[in-house]
């Protein structure tokens, strides 16, 4: 049943999203279009809700919660800027705003958007890994939480991947790049 609620809030999610863009630039409606984007952090806390109700039943932590604290913590890191994307290109697209910037393909500001983004899948990564400890500490079972311990070893592996194959990377290349005599640093 979590998984579904999970899904059910990943939905949710764009479908706040979709509205509020959609009643603030084609429909011009820029009051209701703030409010329903406003809403989106209520989609968290109902998945919050709903875990804690499942857990306070008494039965173990299993890996839709593990995943619920994943999917809560990704998207409090991720969400602001998810937004921003999306509004960038609504707001283009139907309003005549500039073009959204690319992400360059390389160079130093590549460098530097590699590492934001490792950063928020660290803050990310944090905040799954709190609620983890807190499912664990409220549970006060090892035997039962110990789907909860698995996810937090998970998302140290996905951290050391992610950092070594995008902002280590990436660095790497470019550093490399400017060190290649005929070859610039944005080349």
């Amino acid at each position: 049943m979590l998984i579904a609620w999970i899904a059910g809030c990943e939905v949710a999610f764009w479908v706040l999203l979709a509205a509020g863009l959609l009643a603030r630039y084609p429909l011009r409606r820029p009051r209701a279009g703030a409010a329903l984007l406003a809403a989106t952090p209520v989609v968290d806390l109902a998945l919050l809700v709903a875990v804690a109700i499942d857990l306070h039943g008494g039965g173990s932590a299993g890996r839709p919660h593990a995943l619920a604290a994943v999917f809560l913590g990704f998207s409090v890191a991720f969400g602001p800027s998810m937004i921003r994307w999306a509004d960038a290109r609504f707001a283009h697209r139907f309003a005549g705003g500039p073009p959204p910037r690319k992400v360059p393909k390389r160079g130093s500001e590549r460098v530097r958007y590699e590492w934001r983004e490792w950063a928020k899948a660290v803050l990310g990564a944090a905040i799954a890994a709190a609620l983890l400890q807190a499912g664990r500490w409220w549970i006060g079972d090892p035997a039962r939480t110990e789907a909860l311990q698995g996810m937090t070893l998970t998302l140290g592996v996905v951290l050391a991947v992610w950092l070594i194959g995008w902002p280590v990377w990436v660095t790497v290349a470019h550093l490399l790049s400017t060190l290649t005599p005929g070859r610039g640093p944005n080349r």
